[in-house]
């Protein structure tokens, strides 16, 4: 991934040249070459996931796309959105994020925690299942409200599996487990919530050029301060990104672009606001397709 983008632009070459400088390893090859089970262990995939998405974003400046008015990452990319705020620096992102891998790997053993994502199914619902499911010691929570369609939900994995099987008797559409590494955004993972506040602690946020809406609280900040503590905060916490989209949605945002790879949030987005318009710019042929938009929007507007 982003292999096509550095061979066209020299703004993605800077960055995965910064990215590799400030981790001491070729991150870009295992990038452009893998190997694939290389580049899926969570403190590899952590640190390409924010460099490629900022050599997208590197790129789009660089070619003159209009900036940003709000910025927001489900998760990892809240990271990504910090970069683009101007608030952390590349380089102290890409180190960051390749240690919280790590942690939240540590965090739980293997087989402990599991997460499963639940189909047509409403918060209300989920929570109280989760709570039921969750036996003496258990944990069982929603740990991503991505639309009103879906939500993820992490924990031990014999209360998530009991969780499943309450909300498909419920009306779920759907409940299917995740084959993910560790129970992501619980309370499982304030073991690595502690250790990356410790990290974070010693980094410079400044304040931010563009408000953030965090993940935590589905509220926008341009406080550095503030930033830093959401990061520490969504470790072990849900990601609210229906309750973020509806809030950019109210402000005035009507086109959405997903910056870097795939285009799961521009889909979990229309789910949320039917009429939005969402973009994605991951490589040079979707990069002309969204200037091609833009260009299209500005001219049914006058040029504004």
């Amino acid at each position: 991934m982003g292999r096509e983008l550095a061979e066209h632009f020299a703004a993605a070459r800077e960055v995965f040249a910064e990215a590799d400088d400030a981790l001491g390893f070729s991150l870009s090859q295992l990038c452009f070459e893998g190997p694939a089970e290389a580049l899926q262990l969570t403190e590899n995939t952590q640190p390409a996931l924010l460099t490629v998405s900022v050599a997208v974003l590197r790129v789009m400046e660089a070619e003159g796309f209009p900036s940003p008015e709000l910025v927001a990452g489900h998760s990892l990319g809240e990271y990504s959105a910090l970069v683009a705020a101007g608030s952390l620096s590349l380089t102290d992102a890409v180190r960051t994020v390749r240690a919280r891998g790590r942690y939240m790997q540590e965090a739980v053993p293997v087989g402990v925690g599991a997460m499963a994502a639940i189909l047509g199914a409403g918060t209300e619902t989920v929570e109280d299942a989760c709570r039921e499911a969750a036996l003496e010691g258990e944990v069982c929570s929603p740990a991503n409200i991505n639309s009103p369609k879906q939500i993820v939900i992490a924990g031990h994995m014999a209360a998530v599996e009991r969780a499943m099987e309450l909300l498909k008797a419920r009306g779920a559409k759907r409940a299917i487990k995740l084959a993910v590494s560790a129970p992501f955004h619980c309370a499982l993972m304030q073991p690595a919530q502690d250790r990356l506040a410790a990290d974070l602690e010693k980094i410079e946020f400044a304040d931010l050029s563009v408000p953030l809406v965090c993940n935590v609280d589905a509220i926008a900040t341009r406080n550095g301060s503030e930033a830093r503590t959401s990061l520490v905060r969504q470790v072990s916490s849900p990601v609210r990104w229906l309750e973020s989209v509806k809030f950019m949605a109210d402000a005035g945002v009507e086109t959405f672009v997903e910056v870097g790879p795939g285009k799961v949030l521009a889909g979990l987005v229309r789910q949320t606001i039917s009429d939005a318009r969402c973009l994605n710019v991951a490589d040079p042929a979707s990069l002309e397709a969204a200037r091609s938009a833009f260009g299209e929007s500005q001219a049914a507007s006058g040029g504004n």
